[in-house]
């Protein structure tokens, strides 16, 4: 399964976002090549008005279900309404680095 290709397509068929940026952050993380495991989504939806912001998250994390359940290990949403992107500029936020390795580094 191409991930990231799942996770726009899901997201776009349920959400009908205005923007949807989908970044395959895994090159970044202490992970084999071609994992598919750290994702950032910037999503600006209609359909997150009057949604708390952990609402926004859970109903994403509900569609991306099946990608959470396998080969996804990390998810960074930056969910927004059209006012509230336009509001902040446009502007995406940056990933920090990786403070990575391994839990078996420090024995």
């Amino acid at each position: 399964m191409n991930v990231k290709a799942f996770i726009e397509s899901t997201l776009t068929d349920a959400l009908t976002p205005q923007l949807l940026d989908v970044q395959d952050e895994s090159h970044m993380h202490n992970v084999p090549d071609g994992a598919q495991s750290h994702f950032k989504v910037t999503i600006v939806s209609a359909q997150f008005e009057g949604n708390r912001l952990i609402a926004r998250h859970r109903e994403v994390n509900t569609l991306l279900a099946e990608a959470l359940q396998g080969p996804v290990h990390a998810l960074a949403l930056h969910t927004y309404t059209a006012q509230e992107w336009e509001a902040r500029g446009g502007t995406f936020n940056e990933s920090p680095a990786c403070l990575g390795g391994s839990k078996f580094d420090n024995r």
